[in-house]
């Protein structure tokens, strides 16, 4: 067997469940995803993350993953980023179908759509492997409920790094029970900032200038009618969160709901 620098886990440690992999999806030589079963016993809310990883030495190796799968799924699925040196995931890109990833007890998280005080149009900013906590929500039937518009705009360097992008504009939008839904309100804006494509740029800087809205076709980002979900790199959450605050946003918290909210747990190693 190929030495995977993780241990074959047979039961999970104190706090974790102990799942198996059933798929795993190689988007670029940077990015990929999995999905595993689900303990029928875990509960969570579309938009949270659960620490997840691998044991290692003997030792729980775990980070903080967003749901891809929204909370009615059966199954659990995970986006990553593969770095050559990073502790988990030089590890966990290697997982194959039939291994066990170890998946945290108590999902978080503050990108929940309670966190959010009513509002018109509800926008995802996403960048990278931020995508996946949205990816949850829309398909969480909540949202819809909530709001006119959901607005997904995920920003990568290159196209190929636009995880999902096919199911989100093929396959959702003929969904059997979202669909209707998705269609009616639903609105994609990827865009690269690295190579050329229909839509470049930052997306604070498409904000700025009022691209984003005007891609979307919506007026200016209005703290009175628009609610804001933001989840990327660490730079690009406090630019978005600066921008957001600029135009009189308040941020959410799990205790008092605001305008937007900000995940501050990602990915990086």
């Amino acid at each position: 067997m190929m030495d995977t620098g993780y241990d074959q886990i047979a039961s999970a440690p104190p706090g974790f469940f102990a799942e198996e992999v059933t798929s795993v999806h190689h988007w670029t030589d940077r990015l990929f995803s999995f999905t595993c079963t689900r303990d029928p016993t875990l509960r969570f809310t579309s938009g949270q993350f659960a620490m997840i990883g691998l044991v290692v030495g003997g030792k729980p190796l775990v980070r903080a993953y967003s749901m891809v799968s929204p909370a009615w799924e059966e199954h659990l699925e995970f986006l990553s980023i593969k770095v050559p040196d990073g502790p988990l995931t030089s590890r966990l890109q290697h997982i194959r179908v039939g291994e066990k990833v170890l998946i945290g007890r108590k999902p978080v998280g503050t990108l929940i759509l309670d966190n959010l005080l009513p509002g018109r149009n509800l926008w995802f900013l996403a960048t990278g492997t931020g995508l996946a906590p949205f990816m949850s929500l829309m398909r969480d039937p909540e949202a819809y409920a909530k709001y006119d518009r959901v607005i997904v705009a995920h920003t990568v360097r290159e196209a190929k790094e636009l995880a999902y992008r096919d199911y989100i504009t093929q396959e959702l939008p003929d969904h059997e029970l979202l669909g209707e839904d998705v269609r009616a309100k639903l609105t994609y804006l990827p865009a690269v900032t690295r190579e050329s494509f229909p839509v470049m740029g930052r997306i604070t800087t498409r904000l700025e200038s009022g691209a984003a809205e005007r891609e979307a076709g919506v007026a200016p980002l209005d703290p009175a009618h628009d609610r804001v979900m933001i989840c990327g790199s660490e730079a690009m959450n406090a630019d978005c969160k600066a921008l957001m605050e600029a135009r009189g946003f308040v941020e959410g918290t799990n205790n008092a709901p605001g305008s937007f909210v900000v995940e501050k747990a990602f990915v990086t190693k």
